[in-house]
């Protein structure tokens, strides 16, 4: 689905149903490397450059990968890979440009009223089943602490 015009990024643009202003968005900034000329001018530097790029991207990407199991902000550095990836790479741009459209729509969603309605009703019955289990093990059992200072 090409629009005609040949531009590399706006069949798929099209094909995703972005709006114009996003097309338009697109058109000027392009796809594709974002090195500096002179780096571009000459293969083995821009092919190097290449390669640096992927290997930073890569070691901020598994970096974040590791924080998802550890303590960090997993997600936000996997998406600070990407992006490092999308300064050189069209793959790279393309899935950085679909998160980030999928992540406005869920935005847009979460303020619908109905949504919100629906989502303070449900934390507000969440709050409420858990302070009432809570209430119920306070009144069976009483606030104990796991040690006991005094009988030692």
């Amino acid at each position: 689905m090409n629009t005609g015009t040949g531009k590399p990024g706006e069949a798929v643009v099209a094909a995703r149903g972005a709006t114009a202003s996003d097309e338009s968005r697109d058109e000027a900034r392009g796809l594709g490397s974002r090195a500096p000329e002179f780096i571009k001018a000459r293969r083995v530097l821009h092919l190097s450059w290449q390669v640096g790029v992927f290997i930073v991207g890569l070691a901020v990407v598994a970096a974040g990968a590791a924080m998802l199991v550890l303590p960090g902000p997993g997600w936000v550095v996997i998406f600070g890979g990407m992006a490092i990836w999308a300064t050189e790479f069209v793959w790279a741009q393309l899935v950085l440009r679909w998160t980030k459209r999928k992540v406005t729509e869920a935005a847009q969603r979460a303020l619908d009223p109905k949504v919100r309605r629906r989502n303070i009703i449900l934390t507000t019955v969440g709050v409420v089943i858990v302070a009432g289990l809570a209430g119920v093990y306070l009144w069976k059992f009483g606030l104990q602490m796991p040690w006991k200072i005094e009988d030692q």
